[in-house]
């Protein structure tokens, strides 16, 4: 099994798919890495020889931010922003959208599940 910034690549899929697999690699970068190491689009993660997955390993490490270290730094700029209390920092102190969605009748996924107002009740109607 082919481990790889901390994360283990599945066996069946193709190289490029198997890295986006890996927080911090999407479908380009991953294809940039193939590209750069002259890895076929056409091979699969268990085709890899432990060469091919140490210059893959050592690739990333030298020219990415994956994983941890992307996950740290992305909440320290979210608290950075918290602390110097801008309207952006607010937004996401509120757990609300902060780049001007709207959020009378959207938002769900970032607001949560929704909540019942209690004692609010439909009158029935009369006939």
């Amino acid at each position: 099994m082919a481990r790889i910034a901390g994360v283990n690549i599945p066996q069946n899929k193709l190289v490029k798919i198997g890295l986006t697999y890996i927080f911090g690699i999407g479908n380009k970068f991953s294809n940039d890495i193939c590209k750069a190491l002259s890895i076929p689009s056409d091979k699969r993660v268990n085709q890899l020889s432990d060469d091919e997955i140490l210059k893959i390993r050592e690739f990333i490490d030298k020219n990415f931010t994956v994983e941890g270290d992307l996950r740290r730094e992305k909440s320290f700029s979210i608290k950075r922003l918290i602390d110097l209390a801008c309207y952006r920092g607010s937004r996401h102190r509120k757990k609300l959208p902060a780049r001007g969605q709207r959020t009378r009748c959207n938002a769900r996924t970032r607001k949560g599940k929704a909540i019942a107002i209690a004692g609010k009740k439909l009158t029935p109607l009369k006939k």
